[in-house]
Order: C-alpha cells, then structure tokens, then sequence
C-alpha cells in the first residue's frame, strides 16, 4: 500500500465515491439554497438558520457512522465478517434512537430553535415552517447514515454514492415544482423546499435499507440479525463511539455558536455568511471523503497487524500529500469566489461581504487539508479516539468561541469575526504535527 503508485491509486479508489456521495448530499441542501436563493435576503436567511439545525444533527448522529467505520474497518483487516454484522446492528438501533430524539425536538418546537439561533423575528418567522419539515426527515437521514456506513466499512463506497444521486436528482426536482409553483403543484416557497427535502429523505432510507437487508452479499444482514448483538461488541461500540460522539457533540454546539453569533446581523450579512457557508460545506465535502478514504486505509492496515514501519511510511505519505490538496484548494475557493456569489440574488453590500468571508476561507483551508485527515484518517482511524476529542474540545470552547465572541462585542467586521471562528483550522496543524509523527494512536481495538 505504501508504494507511491499504489497508495495514491487506493486513496483515490475509495475517496471519489466517498466525496462524491458527500458532495451529492450537500447538494440537496444547497439546492435548497439557489432556489430559494430567487426570493431575496430574508428567505435564505431562513433556510440558513434550518441548514444550520441540520449540520448539528449531522454531526452528532455522524458518531455512530463514525464509529462504525473505525471498528468494522479493523475487523475487515481481519475478515471477520460476522463481528461487522452485529455491530451494523447496533449502530442501527442506536441511530434509530438519536433520529427520532431529534425529530421530535425539532418538529414540535421549530419556533423555540430558531429563536436560539437569531434575535430577528422577520428571520425566525421565515424559518419556522422550513425547519418543522426538515425536522420530520431526521429519523430518515439518521438511519440511512448508519447504512451507508456499514458498506464503507467492507470498501463499498459507491452504494453511498448511487444513493446520493438518485435523492439528488428526485429533490432537484421536487425543489423546481414546489418552490416555484411548476408542473400544476402549487407554489409553496420556502415550505415548498422542506417538503422536497423530507420526501427526498424518505426515499434515500428506503432504497439503503432495501439494498443493504435485501440484495448485499459481503455483509449479509438480515432483519433477524437485529436482536443478535453482541455484548463485547456492544461495549465496543459504546466504550469508542462515546469519545466519537462527544467530539460531535463539541462540533455541534460550534455550530451551534456559530450560527448563534451570525444570527445577530443583519439579513444580508446572513445571507452572506450562508454563501460562505457553502463553499465551506463544499471544500469540507472534498477534504472529507479524502480523510474517510485514509481512514479506512489506515483501520484496515492495524486491523491487519501491519508492521509498525509499514505504518509509519503510510504516515509519512500522507503528511506530504494532504498540504498540496489544502494549497490547491484554498486557491480554487480565491478564484471560484465570484462565480458562486453571481447564483445568488443579494444586494451589493451582501456580495462584498461575502467575498471576503471566501478570501479568509481561502487561507485557513491550507491548515484544514493537514490536519482534519491527519487527526481523523490516522489517529483517530489508526485507534486512538479519545486524543481528537479532548483536542476539539480545548479549541472550541477555549479559543473558538471566546475569540469569535470577544470580535462581537468589540463590534468587529464580519470577515474578522469569520476569522476568529476558523482560526482553529490552522491552530491544529501544531498539535497535529507533533502527535501523528509520536506514532502512539496506532492501537488494535479488535476481539484479537
């Protein structure tokens, strides 16, 4: 794996599926967003305050996905097909819990959320009726993660893909007709975008669910398999995915604050946080599926019993390829900047604001390249899963949100306070230096 060929071939084998299926997901939310995006400031206000409920979601749900990957992935290395089966079992029943939890939270109580996340009664009003469909497809997003996970576990990383396509294409659609009042449905606006979004999710749900109990055969799980968990397994999971989770949990309540802190300005500079926003979802898309696709080399090399040496040569590559992708990438956002801003329809003020949100963006996706598949492809991959939890933490509350709230109340520039809620993205870089290249996350967490 470790010969240069080789390794690039297998990085890119994996990670095109992963980052396509991830950037064909955002794109049902950006979808959202461009069309939306036709009626004014205040109307994608509100989808960014229902897009921001959404990414908390994600990220707190994503732990059991995570989790799973990380574990099943070392039990691939060892072929034990059976120990990955029960564990797909109970990250299902643990996603179940979690998407209904927040599906019931979010529907019932859209107008109390948004009321957390802005103090503009014109933005809460414009996103209550968004957020109270959105919140309806959680259970749905939830379990089709889970899913899709226990493919990319065994390397099947095109199911995710397939599937993401397939929901791309059915909301694009049913975005055109319901948003806009096409093909004799009615239009509905804003409202016509969530409904688009819930069906969209139920239909993913049920085509991952019919492949992976009906048609897969490298994993084989049935329905009856659902009330075979494995104890050990089951501490596994809980004793790995709680650090997982937590760490989620840290990056929820980040963007949490985040769209807490952008919430207090005004409409167009919402709106331009929320085009920032998505470039930064698209680039996180992108440096995602590269970080997911080392990750599953790298559990799959420990699974294994790779040699140490083998390992660390595996490390070495990496820390000199991922700064190259960050460079390339920060120079696309400098020079795609103006493209992106001409989808929307915002006023003057909104576009200037916003190109210097991707020009700060440009910069600190440098560090980001380095260290999100250096923490998260070979530490926490590799088996030391607590470490990227107590890092996030430290950064977050320690440096993140105090600074980003500090460039508030001094009544900063916006690209400053956008600043201070990035900054952590180079900060890691120092950390991460140091403790991939101590080689002490290398850890079997197997039966063997």
């Amino acid at each position: 794996m470790n010969r240069r060929g080789v390794y690039y071939k297998t990085i890119l084998r994996l990670a095109l599926p992963i980052g396509l299926q991830n950037l064909v997901g955002f794109t049902v939310n950006f979808a959202d967003n461009i069309m939306v995006g036709r009626l004014g400031d205040l109307s994608i206000a509100g989808v960014f305050i229902g897009n921001q409920i959404h990414s908390m979601v994600m990220f707190i749900t994503s732990g059991v996905g995570t989790t799973l990957v990380i574990l099943a992935t070392q039990y691939w290395g060892k072929k034990d097909i059976k120990s990955i089966r029960s564990l797909t079992g109970i990250a299902i029943w643990a996603s179940l819990g979690a998407g209904a939890l927040f599906t019931f939270v979010t529907a019932a109580f859209p107008g109390f959320i948004a009321g957390l996340l802005s103090n503009k009664d014109d933005v809460i009003h414009a996103s209550v009726p968004y957020l109270r469909l959105i919140g309806l497809s959680f259970v749905f997003f939830t379990l089709s993660q889970v899913l899709v996970a226990s493919q990319r576990s065994v390397e099947k990383v095109r199911f995710g893909m397939n599937i993401a396509l397939v929901t791309l294409a059915f909301n694009v659609g049913l975005n055109y007709c319901l948003i806009f009042g096409k093909l004799g449905f009615p239009a509905l606006g804003i409202m016509g975008a969530g409904l688009a979004t819930l069906i969209s999710r139920i239909l993913e749900c049920l085509i991952a669910g019919f492949y992976v109990f009906g048609i897969d055969k490298r994993i084989a799980l049935r329905f009856s398999d659902l009330g075979k968990l494995d104890r050990f397994l089951g501490f596994s999971l809980l004793k790995y995915g709680a650090p997982v989770v937590a760490g989620d949990i840290v990056w929820a309540a980040n963007s949490f604050a985040y769209t807490a802190i952008v919430g207090r300005f005004t409409a167009d500079i919402i709106a331009s946080f929320n085009i920032a926003g998505m470039m930064n979802t698209l680039a996180f898309i992108w440096m995602s599926g590269l970080a997911a696709a080392l990750g599953i080399m790298t559990g799959k090399l420990v699974g294994a019993g790779a040699p140490v040496a083998e390992i660390k040569a595996h490390s070495f590559r990496t820390q000199r390829f991922f700064p190259l992708v960050g460079l390339a990438t920060g120079l696309f956002i400098f020079l795609a900047k103006g493209g992106l801003i001409s989808f929307y329809n915002i006023s003057p003020e909104a576009a200037q604001t916003a190109r210097q949100l991707l020009n700060v963006m440009a910069v600190t996706m440098v560090g980001t390249a380095y260290q999100m598949p250096g923490l998260g492809g070979l530490v926490k991959a590799g088996g030391n899963i607590s470490f990227v939890f107590r890092n996030d933490f430290i950064f977050v509350f320690l440096v993140v949100i105090p600074s980003s709230i500090i460039a508030m109340v001094l009544k900063a520039p916006a690209w400053v306070v956008f600043l201070c809620l990035k900054c952590d993205q180079i900060l890691k870089c120092f950390v991460a230096v140091v403790v991939i290249n101590r080689f002490r996350w290398i850890k079997d967490l197997t039966k063997g």
